[in-house]
């Protein structure tokens, strides 16, 4: 019984290790690249790999597609997620055209 305790514990330890102490960019070949399109944040994620937002989008007009793809969201949710996606190093920017502000990709 308490061999095989020993056992397990150690299997954990070294699997945890592994995770811990290996690099990133070994996990990522592991894993492939991750992706989570869950919320808000990850239907604008979805919507960014296809190349939506190669052009100017207002909130109404990102509300409307993401409702098309089942992301049922308030629009205060929905504009959190633009204002994360658009602070600087991120991949969107804010523009304001005609007092509303418009979201594009980053170049």
């Amino acid at each position: 019984m308490q061999e095989k305790m020993l056992k397990d514990i150690i299997r954990r330890l070294t699997r945890l290790e592994k995770e811990v102490f290996s690099n990133k960019s070994q996990k990522e070949d592991k894993k492939g690249p991750t992706r989570n399109f869950s919320g808000p944040t990850g239907g604008l994620k979805l919507f960014l790999s296809k190349g939506f937002f190669d052009n100017k989008r207002t909130l109404a007009n990102v509300r409307e597609e993401l409702e098309k793809k089942n992301y049922h969201y308030s629009p205060k949710a929905v504009d959190h997620a633009l204002r994360r996606l658009s602070k600087p190093g991120e991949p969107l920017v804010a523009l304001k055209e005609g007092g509303r502000k418009v979201y594009v990709k980053r170049k």
